[in-house]
């Protein structure tokens, strides 16, 4: 997402090459929309991403870009996903590829699958779930972890799943909406700091709501109700000043 506001290590891409470079990946599809978002929700992860809107861009940007990864569209205007892969594959190169596609066959998945995919997601998918399966796919690869970073964000007595999507506190399972598990995330990566509304809304939402920072307020509600109800709290009001996450007690 957008770096405009300082947030320490909130900035730290997760996962790294060995030398300390970002991941590269390379998103094809032919809706400009949806490979806005994903640009906009890899971009999160402290990865460099490319597009291209056609097999033949993405075959050219691919050998330019050498990415680390692919998140690759079935359906193209040009040449299909299957036979960029082919020529991907054809130049040498065992880049771990993610299919998307509108197709939900069982004949279509083993298809993508055997020409040389390494996993398939179907429209409409989340951008949380495209996220998830791809670093699940990096972490299979080649590529080495930055600093060994377990997945699992902990703050006392409660757990976030960056790879699972799953949030727990003292054992209990609690369900979160993306935008909850995106601010809880936030807020996680920045234990015992103050963060601002703006800083929230930029982080969080990507995008200026024109002052109306009330959006966040809303938020913080929400998570309250999930994280905090019943128990000692752990989101706390800074008057003046913004929000912070810190172990109860």
């Amino acid at each position: 997402m957008s770096s405009t506001t300082g947030t320490g290590t909130a900035h730290r891409p997760q996962i790294a090459k060995a030398d300390g470079s970002a991941v590269r990946v390379l998103v094809v599809d032919d809706e400009n929309s949806l490979t806005d978002l994903l640009k906009m929700a890899l971009r999160y992860e402290g990865w460099e991403v490319r597009t291209a809107s056609d097999g033949l861009g993405a075959v050219r940007t691919a050998r330019e870009f050498r990415p680390d990864a692919i998140v690759l569209d079935i359906m193209l205007p040009d040449i299909d996903g299957l036979e960029v892969l082919q020529r991907v594959r054809a130049d040498g190169t065992e880049t771990p590829v993610l299919f998307l596609t509108a197709k939900d066959s069982l004949d279509d998945r083993i298809a993508g699958l055997t020409a040389g995919g390494d996993d398939y997601v179907t429209k409409p998918f989340s951008l949380e779930e495209v996220v998830a399966r791809l670093r699940g796919l990096i972490r299979r690869s080649t590529l080495t972890l930055a600093q060994a970073k377990d997945p699992v964000l902990r703050v006392g007595d409660l757990s976030l799943d960056e790879d699972s999507y799953e949030v727990e506190r003292d054992g209990a399972s609690i369900e979160l909406t993306a935008t909850e598990f995106e601010l809880l995330r936030f807020l996680m990566r920045n234990p015992r700091r103050v963060l601002s509304k703006a800083q929230i809304l930029d982080r969080v939402w990507n995008y200026d709501f024109g002052g109306k920072e009330s959006v966040v307020e809303l938020y913080i509600s929400y998570l309250r109700k999930k994280i905090d109800a019943g128990r000692d709290p752990m989101i706390h009001t800074v008057r003046g000043a913004g929000y912070m996450l810190k172990a109860a007690g």
